[in-house]
């Protein structure tokens, strides 16, 4: 893991081969930072926890249909 130090209107810049995603600090305060995500459409930003559930839903729906239906 990279760790990195910023201060309020410092970015992170993010190259994913031809795609550039940029983080910025917008607001720090106490233990809380907002931080801002510039990326392409093509890219995919969620927090954490959304991510987890997409990924959950996706792997639900790549259930085979013969095992997801019950056998009388």
């Amino acid at each position: 893991m990279l760790v990195l130090a910023r201060k309020k209107d410092q970015q992170v810049v993010i190259q994913l081969g031809e795609e550039t995603v940029l983080v910025r600090v917008l607001d720090v305060n106490g233990d809380r930072v907002r931080l801002g995500i510039t990326a392409p459409r093509s890219v995919a930003v969620h927090r954490e926890e959304v991510a987890r559930r997409i990924r959950e839903l996706q792997e639900q729906l790549d259930t085979p249909v013969a095992d997801a239906i019950p056998q009388s």
